[in-house]
């Protein structure tokens, strides 16, 4: 398998921050990719070489700087203590290093869980990304979603004690009273139903089809390869 490439790339601030990149055809519109609650694991890890097999550049920055579980006690304290500002700065960074690299002049962010929250808060407040794919991720205060800076495509489970389907109405109300585009698709499915190492939430049913939504919704706004039929 794959495992992409441990770069560094530079943040607004000016500190460094590492990332694993994976490589497409020059000219490749890039993407940002963000995990799971996890860290960058194995399948986060594939989900990148997949996004590269369909023609995109991308960059996962390693928000945890090299840590990773498998417990779930253990995620939840590397998510807690993970401060959102200095992670938006690092999508920040990723997203500018995508924009160097061989004139990938357009740029996508796509995250699942955690990284799904993320996704939408820097959709909502790191300007220049040309579209958002969220998974079952929804940020506390400080992502207006009525304000999107890009248009979103969001994948949620009905049957999700995080993401509550009272709390994805809530979010569609927001993006209702925007002037963005936006697609949002619920799946009769538990959360974290496209993580094919965790048997017993994946339903290959909804994974599937939400990421043939998801690589036509990059094609038509990124400009990326045409996804296989």
């Amino acid at each position: 398998m794959e495992h992409g490439r441990a770069i560094s790339f530079t943040r607004p601030d000016g500190q460094d921050a590492p990332g694993v990149l994976f490589s497409a055809a020059d000219g490749a519109p890039g993407v940002v990719l963000i995990q799971e609650w996890w860290g960058i694991n194995d399948q986060i890890r594939r989900v990148g070489q997949r996004l590269a097999d369909a023609g995109y550049r991308v960059l996962i920055p390693d928000l945890y700087r090299g840590r990773a579980t498998a417990v779930a006690d253990e995620a939840k304290h590397l998510m807690t203590g993970l401060d959102f500002g200095q992670a938006l700065s690092d999508i920040a960074g990723a997203l500018t290093y995508l924009k160097g690299q061989d004139g990938a002049t357009r740029v996508g962010i796509i995250g699942f869980c955690l990284g799904g929250a993320l996704t939408l808060a820097s959709i909502c407040n790191v300007p220049g990304f040309a579209a958002g794919v969220c998974y079952y991720g929804i940020p506390g205060a400080g992502a207006d979603a009525s304000k999107l800076l890009a248009p979103l495509q969001a994948h949620f489970a009905e049957f999700d004690d995080w993401c509550t389907p009272d709390a994805v109405r809530a979010l569609e109300d927001q993006l209702r009273a925007g002037t963005t585009e936006y697609e949002l698709y619920r799946y009769s499915a538990q959360h974290a139903f496209f993580n094919d190492a965790r048997p017993e939430v994946y339903d290959p049913v909804a994974a599937a089809e939400s990421w043939r939504r998801s690589l036509d919704f990059f094609h038509r706004h990124l400009g990326g390869p045409l996804p296989a039929a």
